[in-house]
């Protein structure tokens, strides 16, 4: 299982939220180059890079983070939040990313979310799946809809998809743990490559989502905070 950190960004800086609150913003470091090179030095090969003003705003707004960092870094980064049009999702690939994340444009136009995954290929594109109380959640997670986490993520597995980035957003931040039922149902119904998100606490956490099979886990905060240290996700790598 690949393990991922996250830098999460709003006005250039690495932030984390609470459950999707901008209101609940707590800035750890004004340069997200600075924690890249970080993650890089003590071993990790990913990184999960969020746009937090992109997805709110509806376009890509730190795309020139993504670049120092890809620049800086050889680290393989995904990069979400934002990317709402064709010349979004170039200039996310021109910059740096190695694979972007999209949500909301996989339910407001299913079309044009096809025409990427053909354009670009599956191993570019991972679908957005984030949800609260199952139902998917889009734009920043500003609006939820009343659409079942698992029946979008098998609606999208016979399009195509394979990469699906699930996070459960009341657990996000909240360092409460993963939701490992929803992923293991998910799992246990399709083929995709599975990254789950939001609640990692715990090296525990880390073995149970490996154990039920997801291809991938992003942490966060419980980096930040101290819960999980570099070293300890490098040894049990």
């Amino acid at each position: 299982m690949r393990i991922i950190p996250a830098i999460d960004i709003i006005e250039g800086k690495c932030v984390r939220l609470t459950k999707g609150n901008y209101a609940s913003k707590i800035i750890y470091n004004e340069n997200p180059l600075e924690v890249a090179k970080q993650f890089e030095g003590e071993g990790l090969k990913y990184l999960h890079l969020v746009d937090l003003e992109g997805a709110r705003l509806g376009h890509v707004v730190n795309h020139r983070i993504l670049e120092r960092i890809a620049a800086g870094t050889n680290l393989r980064i995904d990069f979400g939040g934002g990317i709402k049009t064709t010349k979004d999702i170039e200039t996310v690939f021109d910059y740096g990313a190695h694979q972007v994340c999209v949500g909301s444009v996989a339910i407001k136009d299913e079309q044009l979310f096809i025409n990427w995954l053909n354009q670009y290929g599956a191993e570019k594109i991972i679908l957005g799946a984030d949800f609260v109380n199952r139902k998917i959640s889009i734009t920043g997670w500003q609006k939820v809809t009343d659409i079942d986490v698992k029946d979008f993520i098998q609606q999208y597995e016979h399009k195509g998809i394979q990469y699906v980035l699930c996070t459960d957003v009341s657990r996000d931040g909240m360092l409460q743990g993963p939701s490992l039922d929803i992923y293991d149902e998910v799992l246990k119904c399709t083929n995709v490559k599975l990254i789950a998100s939001g609640g990692i606490s715990s090296l525990d956490d880390l073995k149970q989502l490996k154990t039920i099979g997801c291809e991938a886990a992003i942490v966060g905060k419980a980096l930040y905070e101290g819960k999980i240290k570099v070293s300890e996700i490098t040894q049990l790598l």
